[in-house]
């Protein structure tokens, strides 16, 4: 199973029927992932819920949508995939959508994106492309 194909695939569906917010299961991969696509302007907010001392936990994906009620995000897309890793260093991360869009790559030092991978100068895995 495929997590973060899973994560993907439920903010799509949720920002194309306009929803306020996604309900996601809880891993320290997915609220990375969430981590970026907030500090890049991708989604409004977010924030962790445990219920009382549970381990397994949600993290709430609050979407974001312009005044006009356009989501800002207008394509998600998974790279990497279990059948199929792609690893690539930092000179050769590709630049998607003439560079509009960001790539998020799983690191030796962490979840970062194409520019903060470039500036670090570490490659990775390609988790997946938005814009």
């Amino acid at each position: 199973m495929d997590h973060i194909a899973d994560l993907l695939t439920s903010i799509r569906n949720a920002n194309l029927r306009q929803k306020d917010r996604v309900d996601i299961p809880h891993t320290k991969l997915k609220l990375e992932i969430v981590r970026i696509l907030k500090e890049e302007g991708f989604i409004a907010n977010y924030k962790t819920l445990f219920a009382n001392g549970s381990k397994r936990g949600l993290i709430r994906v609050f979407l974001k949508f312009s005044p006009e009620k356009e989501p800002v995000i207008r394509g998600i897309q998974r790279v990497s995939r279990p059948g199929l890793r792609i690893y690539r260093s930092y000179q050769d991360i590709p630049r998607a959508r003439g560079g509009f869009a960001v790539t998020i790559l799983s690191t030796s030092q962490g979840v970062l994106t194409n520019k903060q991978a470039k500036e670090k100068k570490v490659g990775g895995e390609i988790l997946c492309q938005v814009w």
